[in-house]
This record gives C-alpha cells, sequence and structure tokens, in this order.
C-alpha cells in the first residue's frame, strides 16, 4: 500500500527530489501543442467524439501489446483497477472530449493555453494531497494566471469552447494527480490499459450521441490519428507518467507552458490565428504566471 501512494512520507519526499528531465518534458510538450494543430485538421474528416475516442484506443491498443510483448507486470487486485478505470474516465473520457470540443469552438492557440492551465490548477492540490508546499511567489503566480483565464474565458474571450478547455484542464490536473497513486504498476501496461477504458467509455458515448462513426479516411487523416495516438498520447503520456513518480508535480506542470507557446505558433502561421485585443492580454497573463512557476527556487544556505 506504501507504494500506491507515493510522495506523502519521508521515502517519497526523498524520491522527489529529483528535477524533470529537461529534454524529455521538452519533446512532450512540445508534442502537446502539436496535437491541436492536429485536432484541427482530424476534425475536418471525424465526427468530434469518435475522433477523441479513436485517439484514446489506438494508443491503449497499442501500449497494451507493447506490453504484452515485453512480458510487463499487468494491473492486479480490486484497488489497482478502481484506480486505472477512475484515471481513464477523468484523463481520457472527460479530458479528450472536453479538449476536442474546446478546439472545435476556440482558436488554435486560445485552445491550447486553457487547456494546458495544469500549472496553475495543480498548486492547491498537490499541497493538499501531497504535501508540496506553495510559495508566495507560486501563488501570485495563481492569481496572475486565474484572472488571465477569467479574460480569455468571458463570452467574447470564447464562450463555451473556453470553459470546454478549461474544463480539459481540470480533468487532465486530476489525471496528473491520480498518475502518482499508480507508482506500484508498470507505467506501460497501466497507461494503456486506462487509454483502453477511458476510449471504450468514448465510443460509447460517441455511439449514443452521434450514431455510427461516417470517417473520411483520407491520408491526412490517417497521418493526424496516427500522430496523435502514437507520439502524443502513447509515447508522451508514458513519459509524463515516469515524471510523475520522481518529479514535485508544481515543477512538472510548469514545463507544460511549453505546449500553448507551441500551439499559438503554429496556430497563428498555419490558420492566421492572432490573438488580439483582451484575449491577447489575457493569454499572455496566464504565460506569465507559467513562467513564474518555472523559474527554478532559489536555493537556501546553511547554518
Amino acid at each position: 500500500m506504501a507504494t500506491m501512494t507515493a510522495g506523502t512520507g519521508s521515502a517519497g519526499v526523498a524520491e522527489l527530489r529529483r528535477a524533470p528531465k529537461p529534454w524529455r518534458l521538452l519533446w512532450i510538450t512540445a508534442a502537446w501543442g502539436a496535437c491541436f494543430v492536429a485536432i484541427r485538421w482530424g476534425l475536418r474528416d471525424s465526427p468530434l467524439l469518435w475522433f477523441a475516442a479513436l485517439r484514446a484506443l489506438v494508443a491503449g491498443v497499442c501500449l497494451v501489446l507493447v506490453a504484452e510483448v515485453q512480458s510487463r507486470p499487468r494491473p492486479r487486485g480490486f484497488h489497482a483497477w478502481l484506480l486505472i478505470t477512475v484515471l481513464g474516465l477523468v484523463n481520457v473520457t472527460v479530458a479528450f472530449a472536453a479538449m476536442f470540443a474546446g478546439v472545435s469552438g476556440l482558436a488554435t492557440g486560445t485552445a491550447a493555453v486553457l487547456a494546458n492551465a495544469q500549472p496553475l490548477l495543480i498548486l492547491l492540490p498537490a499541497w493538499w494531497l501531497y504535501g508540496e508546499a506553495v510559495t508566495v511567489r507560486t501563488a501570485a503566480a495563481l492569481a496572475v494566471g486565474f484572472s488571465g483565464l477569467l479574460v480569455v474565458a468571458v463570452p467574447g474571450g470564447g464562450g463555451s469552447g473556453a470553459l470546454l478547455s478549461l474544463l480539459a484542464a481540470a480533468a487532465i490536473t486530476g489525471g496528473t494527480l491520480l498518475s502518482r497513486r499508480l507508482a506500484g504498476l508498470d507505467v506501460l501496461s497501466a497507461s494503456g490499459w486506462h487509454f483502453v477504458i477511458g476510449g471504450v467509455v468514448l465510443a460509447v458515448w460517441a455511439a449514443m450521441v452521434e450514431g455510427p462513426p461516417v470517417i473520411d479516411w483520407t491520408p491526412r487523416f490517417v497521418a493526424v490519428l496516427a500522430f496523435l495516438s502514437l507520439v502524443g498520447t502513447a509515447a508522451a503520456f508514458v513519459g509524463w507518467f515516469t515524471e510523475t513518480r520522481h518529479c514535485r508535480l508544481d515543477a512538472l506542470s510548469a514545463w507544460t507552458f511549453l505546449a500553448p507557446v507551441v500551439g499559438i505558433t503554429l496556430g497563428s502561421l498555419l490558420f492566421g490565428e492572432w490573438p488580439t485585443g483582451w484575449s491577447a492580454a489575457g493569454l499572455l497573463a496566464v504565460l506569465a504566471s507559467m513562467w513564474i512557476v518555472l523559474r527554478p527556487r532559489p536555493e537556501r544556505s546553511g547554518t
């Protein structure tokens, strides 16, 4: 039981001393930023919920197959499967549905910023659940960031699309918090099964709301789905969940500020979606708050 709740005891604290691995976090967050462009392209050829379900199912099946080929240990016990199921519902079913709906109703860059507000949303839960203290600096960043989110989320800055993107951010934050509870399980197998479970629920939801899947399997859609599923989901989340086991969640999540930077840049270059007015001001406030959290903490000299 102690391994499932690593992070609350003294041993868990020692394990969390490692800083996030920069190169791993760099490619993960860059891939997540590019995912928003890929989602926008893919929605031209597929219904929203079916597209989200395919992303999860392809990623999950591939990870489970790799885990089986490598003879990785399977999840065992009611508690393990309960955690994987809850993680799948939160991090996949809710997060993917809200994220795809947010992209369909917002500019790509705006959706990327709001859906990656995890560095702001995770501070207080990480303190409450895992004892990761919140400093005055991070509290100030939290206030600035939420002010920016409110500016973008008002009807003039995005309406329901903004609220859905914030829901995606909240769900992903919940997924990150839950993922540390899976520390006693094989990361490849647990990641794969949580995508399968969340994807199956998404598929059932899609069948109820959108009917049978009507998808135009163009080369573009196949390429987009492959990138989303294999790079932006399977590989990225395995790397992410590996980091959540060893790093402070605030320091780790702060790296996701790169995702909206990539999303804004690609959205501006490919779709001409340049932020303007209050939306631009709100986005800048969010990015500034993420940068404040990301800055390294000054070392205290011993006495």
